[in-house]
């Protein structure tokens, strides 16, 4: 029987449990004995925490040695537990390898487990671990590495996201809703009420596009619906029958009202009403809109005389498209996507399109009303498809440094695609959520395109083959790139001060992204520890390089500054530490302007009046303290953020 010792817990380390192993043969001892001094003197004993074949091979190869993370002698969680992170940021973590199984495969008088027990009281200095708590950093010494940093769920969690990019406008002259789908709170009373007025708006200007697109010579819609449905295969609800029934034309009169009061609101034309103004239309009538909405949109009915609308629809969205960049993906269905905040790989995600619906599980879930954790986003309706079904596009990016802040970016990422045809007249997960945790549970339909990959993923390359075929090649370099990059550096900067910049430390992430038909890129979310499963053959090339490379940057780097990184690339590096300040305790960012060709625009204008108008008193007040902005120009390589102290 082998023998459990207890070893008392060491600086930056937890209490654990060790089998004490079968003697060797001298040889062998003596070999283990030579590596491990070497390692000791060199400060390079390691410590990974799961399944990561790839992280220990590269370690070990540089001449480091595994000082084996504990295994739980209690009972093993539920996946469920393994899979969200047990810390008050509650990071999404979509990485499928949690577990411990495999992890010492090896046999009981192998090389590596004797190495690994002489080094059982030795100091790690270097820890891979999935779970940001697994580690706590604040306990670990200067000379220590970890691949986490702390408080970083200020973007990797969906509600820190969405907070975060709020605050963009006040380190970017840039606007998230041009690269961040429209995102609320549902548990928070204030983005309740702005999520309402976000969807009724909606419902607004879908209807005029619908009269446009119906009337004006535009059948895509009416085309593309038809041929969803009749591939969805029973995934679409059936369409009630209304024979003879026409909705009033007073909807698109309504629906023109809200319009112009919402662009006199951007325009500063109400800045003298009361707060108690009158809305164009009251609870009920918007109740009375709503249903009549839904029976245009989703049952198919006609309004009397629409044709007569066309010009003035086409008229106020011309002005809308001004404001409202996220228009042209809006679609017509005003679907949104209802996300728990801390959940990963398509979890508890639901699609929903009306709002009664919303509300009533925002009612009836009061968890969400009190940790308000949950969110809900608008959902893409238009995005690029390829053989008429849905993609996204995972993109790996390391942080090494937070102060400054200096990212690299990867020069490969992969595409998942949905099993199903896409269609926006069902709601079923199989069509809408690329997470390959979700699509491996669903069949491939019938009808779908052969050219389109078994395994539901493409790499890069594969992709923009595709695009070159389709003619539009020189656009995965000039705007999908370039849109992804300028999208994770500005949701860096707004979580900037809240990410603890611990100087040894470093984290990869997985962004997911969209494409919409242009081409330009909409960040989903961003996840900590993504998954490095090589579920597909895809993944097995591109998982395991990725890896390789994150300890080219992390350490080779570090001992020779010219050293290959593979395929990282260094996108961002800040002039100097924004979080210097003077005796004062006061700094100052001061930026330059990202150059971006879509229009710049205020954050806050989904927000209700009231609040906008609490946030337009405090930039008046501000104006006076700002100064001119700097531009160096559009490279991949940005230098930005230097700082006047004040």
């Amino acid at each position: 029987m082998h023998q459990h010792m207890q070893v008392p817990p060491l600086e930056g380390r937890a209490r654990c449990n060790y089998i004490n192993l079968p003697l060797i043969n001298g040889d062998r001892l003596k070999t283990a004995k030579t590596l491990v001094d070497k390692a000791i003197k060199e400060k390079k004993v390691f410590s990974v925490q799961g399944p990561y074949p790839v992280i220990r091979a590269g370690l070990r190869a540089r001449g480091w040695v595994e000082r084996r993370l504990p295994r739980l002698s209690v009972p093993r969680p539920r996946r469920h537990d393994l899979e969200t992170e047990a810390t008050d940021e509650g990071d999404s973590s979509d990485d499928d390898d949690l577990g411990e199984e495999g992890e010492r495969d090896d046999e009981a008088d192998d090389l590596y487990d004797l190495m690994s027990r002489l080094v059982r009281n030795e100091t790690a200095y270097f820890y891979w671990t999935t779970r940001r708590d697994s580690v706590d950093c604040r306990s670990l010494r200067k000379d220590q590495m970890t691949n986490h940093y702390a408080k970083a769920g200020s973007f990797t969690t969906k509600v820190g996201l969405c907070m975060s990019l709020r605050n963009l406008q006040w380190f970017d002259a840039a606007d998230p809703d041009t690269f961040f789908p429209r995102c609320y709170r549902l548990g928070a009373e204030d983005d309740k009420h702005a999520f309402i007025e976000d969807f009724r708006r909606t419902a607004c200007t879908s209807l005029l596009m619908y009269v446009l697109e119906k009337y004006a010579g535009d059948s895509e819609w009416e085309r593309t619906r038809e041929v969803h449905d009749a591939k969805s295969h029973g995934l679409s609800k059936p369409r009630k029958q209304h024979a003879n029934q026409r909705v009033g034309s007073s909807i698109i009169d309504n629906a023109l009202c809200v319009c112009q009061e919402y662009l006199n609101s951007l325009e500063h034309c109400d800045i003298d009403m009361t707060l108690e103004t009158t809305p164009t239309l009251s609870e009920q009538q918007w109740k009375v809109f709503l249903q009549n909405y839904y029976l245009v949109i989703h049952e198919g009915l006609t309004i009397e005389g629409c044709e007569d609308y066309v010009e003035r629809c086409k008229c106020m969205l011309e002005q809308m498209r001004c404001f409202c960049p996220q228009m042209e993906t809006d679609g017509l269905c005003n679907i949104w996507i209802i996300k728990p905040g801390a959940k990963s790989r398509g979890r508890g995600i639901m699609c929903m399109n009306k709002l009664d619906e919303i509300m009533s599980l925002v009612d009836a879930d009061h968890d969400i009303m009190k940790d308000s954790k949950w969110v809900v986003q608008k959902y893409l309706e238009r995005p690029l498809l390829v053989h008429d079904t849905k993609f996204d596009v995972r993109q790996w990016f390391l942080v090494t440094d937070w102060n400054p802040l200096t990212v690299w970016f990867y020069l490969e990422c992969y595409l998942r695609f949905s099993t199903q045809p896409y269609s926006t007249h069902t709601l079923d997960s199989s069509v809408h959520l690329c997470n390959n945790s979700i699509q491996k549970h669903f069949q491939p339909s019938p009808d779908r395109n052969p050219s389109l990959p078994a395994e539901c993923m493409w790499s890069c390359s594969q992709f923009r083959s595709w695009l070159a075929a389709s003619g539009q090649g020189d656009l995965w370099e000039g705007v999908v790139v370039p849109g992804m990059q300028k999208a994770v550096i500005q949701t860096l900067l707004t979580a900037q001060d809240s990410v603890e910049p611990r100087k040894a430390s470093f984290e990869l992430y997985g962004a997911d992204f969209m494409l919409g038909r242009d081409l330009r890129p909409w960040l989903l979310e961003i996840n900590a520890s993504p998954t490095m499963a090589p579920s597909t053959g895809v993944t097995a090339r591109l998982c395991p390089a990725v890896q390789e490379d994150t300890l080219r940057v992390v350490l080779d780097r570090r001992c020779d500054r010219n050293t290959h990184t593979g395929g990282f690339q260094l996108i961002y590096k800040q002039r100097c530490c924004p979080r210097q300040t003077l005796a004062s305790g006061r700094y100052k960012h001061e930026m330059h302007t990202v150059n971006i060709s879509y229009p710049v625009l205020r954050v806050q204008k989904y927000l209700s009046l009231n609040h906008r108008r609490a946030m337009d008193t405090f930039t008046e007040r501000e104006k006076g303290q700002s100064h001119p902005e700097e531009s160096f120009g559009e490279s991949y390589f940005i230098q930005t953020d230097y700082c006047e102290l004040i």
